[in-house]
């Protein structure tokens, strides 16, 4: 019997999970899904996913695939998950790949959102899904600095502690802000790869710059000295989206 690749789009709410990555202290995304296929399929699963998305961050487009001698007809996959599935997650899409198809390595480049409510009352049925800051910010201020992160860059300034990655060069090529529209302010960054909270740390820096506290050539200077102790604070999870991953 052959082996088969298959590849899953997601979306979940990661408001409840420790994030993506199976992990001792708390239930995970990559657990739940692939103890649901191991239901269906009657063996181990080994899910695979673009990117390791933290604790309270959400994906309207997550990729994965696992590999798997099942003979279930992908359609049945799809409808067969969902239904086992807790209905905070949801599997969108569901295709053959071939077998060498990555879903981490395969990816040429992602985007992620973040969404900051900016009023000054809060939206008490949006509160796991944004940032909310009262005091109003300069979008204008904020956009001068996103323009800097575009091309090619040491981005070390944007790294946590604990971060696997030992090339903190990535190439951004798309940094905006969309809006305010209804009082939410959306930053979208599109790169070719991310540092560990690398989004989370620029939008927190970001926002200094929005509030007054920082001048967008402070923000270059940040980004050319490398040092994660100049720059901001990082922004909470929730706000945070993994909108799309591109092959």
């Amino acid at each position: 019997m052959d082996d088969k690749n298959i590849k899953l789009v997601l979306a979940y709410d990661g408001t409840h999970y420790h994030g993506w990555q199976r992990q001792r202290n708390g239930i995970t995304i990559q657990e739940v899904i692939e103890e649901r296929l191991q239901i269906m399929t009657g063996e181990p699963v080994n899910l695979i996913a673009s990117g390791r998305t933290d604790a309270g961050v959400h994906a309207l487009n997550q990729v994965c695939n696992f590999i798997t001698r099942s003979t279930i007809p992908l359609k049945s996959i799809r409808k067969g998950l969902n239904s086992l599935l807790p209905d905070d997650i949801f599997v969108k899409d569901a295709e053959y790949v071939p077998r060498e198809f990555h879903s981490r390595y395969s990816a040429k480049n992602k985007t992620y959102k973040y969404r900051i409510l900016n009023s000054e009352t809060p939206d008490i049925f949006q509160r796991d899904f944004l940032w909310h800051i009262r005091p109003a910010l300069d979008t204008k201020e904020m956009t001068a600095c996103l323009s800097f992160l575009k091309g090619t860059h040491d981005f070390s300034c944007f790294k946590s502690a604990g971060s696997g990655n030992t090339d903190p060069v990535r190439t951004v090529l798309t940094a905006e802000i969309n809006g305010p529209k209804y009082g939410v302010v959306r930053i979208v960054i599109e790169a070719d790869g991310f540092l560990r909270h690398m989004v989370r740390n620029i939008v927190g820096t970001v926002v200094e710059a929005g509030l007054g506290k920082m001048s967008p050539e402070r923000f270059k200077e940040i980004i050319d000295l490398q040092d994660r102790q100049l720059a901001g604070v990082k922004a909470p999870p929730k706000g945070l989206f993994l909108v799309k991953v591109r092959y």
